[in-house]
């Protein structure tokens, strides 16, 4: 089963399926790792950006607010959908393998990708296009969990945790693992391509509104972890998160990534 689960990360129909709920879920929390990842490198009018495996278009927008213009890249035909909708003027969109950009070589001012190249089946390959079409003296930034995901992944695991000691949780990608220390990280920029990097640790609380848990699908659905218990299973796990949150309206879920920071 956990290489099932693995291996549906790394299929586009998973991300089409999910992409209206990723958007209308995820998309205001990641937007805040964006912000943190554009700050991280000099961004203006005259700049030209990549956004590889770009979800519902969160580092797209920010970048194009700064006044890049961006191609955001992404191959779930899903999820590029919701970025076109979006129609934000500055940034274009296209269904694009990231093991494989359909790109020139060293064209780009600054590569993102933000949680996107870490899901990759060949991460490692994922990392070295970004490095190719990264113009010399630009920047290549990479985000990716320090820990087991986040917002609602991350909770629910703890959930899970307790509630059943013992039980088998979903197959982190391998990237997670491999990029999960600074030394680590610093190290596959380094062999992808780029000449230099750093590692930054960023922690953002995602605010769970517990009324949503009253349509728990919305929050966990999108986790493995949460479609193989049992009706019984995710009653309690909801009650879990109920007492957790002791009557607030909203439980902060802090959520830690590291950002890499590379130049070409």
């Amino acid at each position: 089963m956990e290489s099932l689960i693995v291996s549906a990360f790394e299929q586009p129909a998973h991300w089409d399926d999910a992409a209206l709920q990723y958007e209308r879920t995820a998309h205001r929390f990641t937007s805040l790792y964006a912000e943190d990842a554009a700050a991280m490198v000099p961004l203006g009018p005259r700049s030209s950006v990549l956004d590889v495996a770009a979800g519902t278009g969160a580092l797209a927008f920010v970048a194009a607010r700064k006044g890049a213009r961006v191609l955001a890249t992404d191959f779930a035909p899903g999820m590029v959908a919701r970025i076109a909708a979006a129609a934000v003027p500055g940034v274009e969109a296209r269904v694009m393998d990231g093991q494989a950009l359909d790109l020139p070589d060293a064209h780009y001012d600054a590569v993102f990708s933000l949680f996107g190249v870490i899901m990759f089946a060949d991460w490692r390959k994922g990392l070295a296009e970004m490095a190719r079409v990264t113009r010399p003296g630009g920047h290549g930034v990479v985000g990716t969990w320090a820990d087991r995901g986040a917002a609602t992944f991350l909770l629910l695991g703890e959930v899970r945790r307790k509630l059943f000691p013992g039980r088998a949780e979903m197959t982190m990608p391998p990237a997670i693992a491999a990029l999960s220390t600074p030394e680590g990280f610093v190290r596959e920029l380094r062999a992808a391509g780029y000449r230099s990097a750093e590692v930054r640790e960023v922690t953002h609380d995602f605010a769970l509104e517990t009324a949503a848990l009253d349509q728990p699908d919305t929050l966990f659905g999108m986790s493995p972890d949460w479609k193989d218990l049992s009706a019984a299973e995710q009653a309690a796990v909801i009650a879990e998160v109920r007492r957790m949150a002791a009557g607030r309206p909203v439980l902060p879920v802090p959520s830690t990534a590291l950002i890499g920071l590379a130049r070409r």
